[in-house]
């Protein structure tokens, strides 16, 4: 049993997933951190769910790295089973992991928008139904990270749109459903972050020079899970939370 609270982070091998992971040990928390790359099993972009576990030990705090994809909802049934029956509890549950495929949905495969269907709707869902209900009444958070794509059709990406949205709407009617026992709650980005992920699918001559640093969705993830019980079903961005003092000034990256 930990004494410590604990948080799942998906998506957690790099980029707002990985620095969630770090600074959340950082501030007393033990980490289960999800991810599909693994060093057995890397992908074309660099970062493995070890090495994050690895930031998360050395931060202070207790980590399990699990290789998992959440389209695989068997794996994310047998990851809750792993992390109560090592740990106990979960406090915390960071719905982070998402694909944005780049090309036309019309031009694209029908594979590709399942894809996106599965691993940005039905991998949140699979994850709060195995792991919602688990949680202690009263204590348990539930933070499902979204994007201004979600309003922003133009943005190009029709399958991110689509599912983002979506992901906004299981938010707040599972955070209706859950109210009083699991706040659920979504953190619109509509600020530019820096990551790994969405830098490969720009153009090469894209300007980056204004993105943010990831520490923005550290202040807002860390102020959401000290928040009362009652605050659930909301969809809350990053600029309503800079305004109330809430994230941090403008923070830009700085590369390597």
């Amino acid at each position: 049993m930990s004494t410590r609270p604990v948080a799942v982070v998906t998506g957690a091998s790099r980029g707002i997933g990985k620095r969630l992971s770090i600074d959340l040990a950082k501030a007393g928390w033990d980490v289960a951190c999800v991810a599909r790359s693994r060093r057995d099993a890397p992908s074309r972009l660099p970062g493995t769910v070890e090495e994050t576990a690895d930031g998360v030990a050395h931060a202070g705090g207790r980590a399990m790295a699990v290789g998992l994809d959440v389209q695989d909802e068997l794996g994310v049934a047998a990851l809750a089973e792993r992390v109560y029956g090592e740990w106990g509890r979960c406090d915390l549950l960071i719905n982070n992991a998402a694909v944005a495929p780049p090309k036309p949905a019309l031009r694209d495969s029908v594979k590709r928008w399942r894809l996106a269907v599965d691993v940005n709707v039905n991998g949140p869902f699979y994850m709060m139904y195995h792991f919602c209900e688990r949680m202690a009444p009263g204590a348990g958070r539930v933070i499902n990270v979204s994007s201004a794509a979600a309003i922003a059709p133009e943005f190009g990406r029709p399958s991110y749109t689509a599912t983002k949205l979506a992901l906004e709407g299981l938010s707040q009617s599972l955070g209706h459903e859950l109210k009083g026992r699991v706040a659920v709650n979504a953190i619109r980005i509509d600020l530019p972050i820096w990551t790994e992920g969405f830098d490969f699918t720009l153009p090469r001559d894209f300007d980056t020079s204004f993105f943010e640093d990831a520490v923005i969705m550290t202040d807002a993830v860390l102020w959401l899970a000290r928040q009362d019980i009652d605050c659930t079903a909301q969809v809350l961005t990053l600029t309503q939370l800079r305004l109330r003092g809430v994230v941090r000034p403008e923070t830009r990256f700085q590369r390597a």
